[in-house]
């Protein structure tokens, strides 16, 4: 389990998610939290990650994990 803190200020939620943006494709990521922090992503709680917006003219693409491939539902 990672246990990373939500990149938003005073802000004392686990990590669950992380934003990167794709500024050639004017584009905002939101998928699964990284395996380890990289200097050029925002790792969000589950409230942050929901109330996330986009800069005007951008696009938001969410990737959700749905399952593991092989595993019985």
């Amino acid at each position: 389990m990672i246990n990373r803190p939500c990149s938003r200020v005073a802000c004392l939620h686990y990590a669950t998610t992380t934003l990167t943006y794709v500024y050639s494709d004017s584009t905002v990521v939101l998928g699964p939290l990284a395996s380890k922090a990289e200097p050029h992503s925002y790792d969000l709680c589950d409230r942050h990650a929901e109330r996330l917006s986009a800069p005007q003219g951008w696009q938001i693409l969410r990737y959700a994990v749905m399952g593991e491939v092989g595993s019985e539902a």
